[in-house]
């Protein structure tokens, strides 16, 4: 049984009844928190004066008028000043003696809640004893009697004392527990070292920003602990740090594919030395590719809105140029600085005409269009079109690991991708060099590697290597878009880019992308329920190319009572149908009855609607227009292991 706060409140307070001392507990504000009957009765304190809320002032002034104190000059000034010493919440132990003959001592504790709670104990007894020791005990010497009463009262401070302690010990534990606890929370490592760099603390989240750390790091030097990739990047700042200097920087983990934040504080003791630093590290991976995809989308949108008005007009005025130096070029004996002149201008007019069709494709969002494909189909494409672009004095090297593969890959866009990193490669290359591409599967990835041997990634190339128009080729010959095509391509592949530069000579760039192996799929017998006959009649038609048997309904009741035929393997429904129900209303009973088959909903309603949101999360969900290549990719997952 649950018991409510009044009743804990009640029994607390019969316990404390219960104690032979008299005890008071005073708030933060000096009011009356709790009290037991043995302290109204010891100070006969009137009923109003132990009551919940009473100020600690309102106490004293009562026992300073009543004399308890003994004879006070000013009653104002004596209260005030008690009150001020009760606002310090130091602890104490006193004795003093009343004016009605008792001794009691008064032992005081502040709380860490604020406020303070004190115990009155009446030691009468123990003095009296103490005074017929002494005038029974003549042979005694006055100096040991003396004594004997000072080591009595310091035992009872030193009770007191070790009282306090305890209570700042039980504090402390548990102060500890609660910082070790919201430490252990927190997404990130917060660890200390000392000045030789060893671990004298750590929150053990060390391995969640480094994969394969050690738990337990505490007494190793983050040499050991981190690993030399993060050390290099890590241990400069660390000496800065032992020179009082904070510091925090960000740096990527290439064998990880990670990106690292990291803070970090000297240490500096009660003289001014630095004696060790404060390190706080955190993933910042997601982050970093969002504001990454961000920058990249707001470059886009103002290159689209840069282009959008102005193209035409500059097309136009670019027409214009060309005809008039076409028409100067077809005057005889013009002179030869004359035809210099028209030469120059017509080579400036279509450098401008190529740089305009440029931000055209920049503003196109292009999208995949994935098939099943044969690997060695699109590599041997690659080869044609890479060595077709290259001088003699390139050798062109392709070193396909994936072999013979059938794979979901959109062709076009990839083979886009990597001549783009081949015609990237080939101006990075003065006079004779190799271009070398790698693909190879690792996991659930392909890797697509094109490796050169011209004069790498400068610091300013690598900084701005997706940047959209930035170009380090001679000349007006570069737009600056083959990296930023190639990024798209992998962003919207759901896989990333990475670059370097080759320790030895040359570039490195990594395309990883998802490794989909395309299965056959063997031909079924498909439920269509789609209420619009024109959009029914296209998608029968993809799936009779695949070899597929159509049932088709045109309401949500309809396919319901064609969902008990047997030898479904498969069912697609538009999302909004005529009648009463949704598509998504019928895949959601389907599955209440227990039938797993492959479900996919159709729409042409955009991503933020409510209703589509709902069913993507429980459906596949293909919007609408669609090819029969991106249909077969559906049948291609739902096969899929």
């Amino acid at each position: 049984m649950t018991r409510s706060a009044h009743e804990i409140a009640q029994m607390t307070q019969s316990g404390l009844n219960l104690i032979k001392q008299a005890i008071s507990i005073y708030d933060a504000d000096l009011k009356l928190a709790v009290a037991n009957q043995r302290f109204q009765d010891m100070f006969d304190l009137p009923d109003d004066l132990v009551e919940f809320g009473k100020p600690f002032a309102d106490c004293i002034h009562y026992l300073a008028t009543k004399g308890d104190y003994g004879v006070i000059d000013d009653i104002d000034v004596f209260v005030a000043e008690r009150v001020e010493q009760a606002k310090a919440f130091q602890p104490h132990y006193i004795e003093r003696q009343r004016a009605n003959g008792t001794r009691i001592s008064i032992e005081g504790s502040p709380l860490r809640q604020g406020g303070w709670v004190t115990v009155y104990t009446d030691i009468t007894d123990i003095k009296n004893q103490e005074a017929l020791l002494r005038d029974r005990s003549k042979d005694l010497s006055q100096q040991l009697l003396t004594r004997s009463e000072e080591l009595s009262q310091i035992n009872r401070e030193l009770t007191a004392s070790i009282t306090a302690l305890e209570q700042t010990k039980r504090e402390l534990i548990d102060s500890e527990s609660r910082l070790n606890q919201t430490n252990s929370m927190v997404p990130a490592h917060i660890a200390r070292m000392d000045i030789d760099g060893c671990y004298t603390y750590t929150n053990q989240k060390l391995n969640t920003v480094i994969p394969g750390c050690p738990k337990n790091i505490i007494g190793k030097h983050f040499k050991e602990a981190l690993g030399i990739e993060a050390y290099e990047e890590v241990y400069p700042r660390f000496v800065d740090t032992l020179k009082g200097q904070s510091s925090a920087f960000d740096f990527a983990l290439k064998d990880h594919g990670k990106q690292v934040r990291v803070a970090l504080t000297p240490d500096i003791d009660k003289h001014g030395n630095v004696i060790g630093a404060y390190l706080l590290s955190m993933d910042i991976t997601e982050e970093s590719n969002a504001r990454r995809a961000l920058m990249h989308a707001r470059r886009r949108e103002l290159a689209a809105q840069l282009t959008s008005g102005m193209a035409h007009d500059f097309s136009n005025l670019l027409t214009i140029i060309l005809g008039q130096q076409n028409k100067l070029e077809s005057i005889d004996n013009l002179a030869n600085d004359v035809k210099e002149i028209v030469t120059t201008t017509k080579a400036a007019a279509l450098r401008g005409g190529a740089l305009l069709d440029g931000l055209s494709q920049l503003t196109v969002k292009r999208t995949l269009s994935p098939a099943p494909i044969d690997f060695v189909d699109l590599i041997s494409g690659l080869e044609r079109l890479g060595k077709a672009t290259l001088t003699k004095d390139i050798d062109l090297e392709i070193d396909n690991q994936v072999g013979h593969a059938r794979l979901i890959l959109d062709q076009g866009f990839t083979q886009d991708a990597l001549l783009n990193l081949i015609l990237n490669a080939r101006e990075a290359i003065n006079g004779t060099g190799k271009i070398t591409v790698t693909a190879r599967r690792v996991e659930n990835w392909l890797d697509l590697i094109v490796q050169d041997t011209g004069s790498g990634f400068t610091k300013d190339a690598m900084k701005n290597v997706f940047t959209p128009f930035f170009t380090t080729k001679k000349g007006s010959a570069g737009r600056g878009l083959g990296l930023t095509t190639v990024f798209d391509f992998a962003k919207i592949s759901g896989g990333r880019v990475d670059v370097k530069n080759h320790k030895n000579r040359g570039a490195i760039v990594s395309l990883r992308i998802p490794y989909i192996e395309a299965v056959p799929v063997t031909p079924g017998l498909v439920l269509l329920v789609e209420d619009d006959a024109g959009i029914r009649q296209t998608i029968r038609d993809y799936l009779r190319k695949m070899g597929h048997s159509i049932l088709e309904a045109d309401s949500a009741e309809e396919g319901l009572k064609l969902s008990r035929l047997s030898g479904l393997t498969h069912i697609i429904t538009d999302l909004m149908l005529m009648g009463e129900m949704t598509g998504y209303d019928l895949a959601k009973q389907l599955r209440n009855k227990g039938m797993d088959l492959p479900i996919t909903i159709i729409t042409g309603l955009p991503e933020s609607n409510p209703l589509r949101r709902k069913a993507a999360k429980s459906f596949k969900v293909l919007h609408k227009p669609f090819s029969e290549a991106q249909l077969a990719i559906v049948f291609q997952e739902s096969t899929t292991p």
